[in-house]
């Protein structure tokens, strides 16, 4: 897990270029996915952390039914595409996103605000992170 957004310092992440766009990505999704709100994120210097939250329209055909969105696949594919294909145009030739993503569905306020807790403390526990002592850099 190469360090390709940037590093940390003294608990506080830096961001380079691609962390940058990273950010500015991130902020744009709502704007090509209307149905979407953002909540707390990190970028990390070897991944990325985010809350997306997606709202469901009522259709007002059926109380059970309503419209239907961007799946959460489409909008974190669409995100990593962008990236990476700036990446690739921007001297990052090398970058590339891990395989997967961890996904979790949020049930309550308590569920919240424990993830949102964990999003904030991240910079802080990198140096005792696995992938911080064994990650070599871009």
């Amino acid at each position: 897990m190469k360090c390709w957004f940037g590093e940390i310092k003294k608990g506080k992440m830096i961001l380079n270029d691609l962390g940058n766009y990273v950010e500015n990505k991130w902020n744009e999704i709502p704007i090509h996915y209307h149905m979407v709100e953002l909540d707390y994120h990190i970028t990390m210097p070897n991944h990325f952390h985010g809350i997306i939250i997606i709202k469901t329209v009522e259709t007002g055909h059926a109380p059970s039914l309503q419209m239907q969105g961007p799946s959460l696949g489409n909008i974190v594919g669409g995100f990593k595409s962008s990236i990476s294909k700036w990446a690739h145009k921007n001297n990052y030739v090398n970058f590339k996103w891990q395989t997967r993503f961890y996904d979790h569905i949020i049930r309550n306020e308590n569920d919240l605000q424990r993830i949102r807790t964990y999003l904030q403390n991240n910079p802080l526990k990198w140096e005792i992170d696995e992938y911080f002592r064994n990650a070599p850099t871009s």
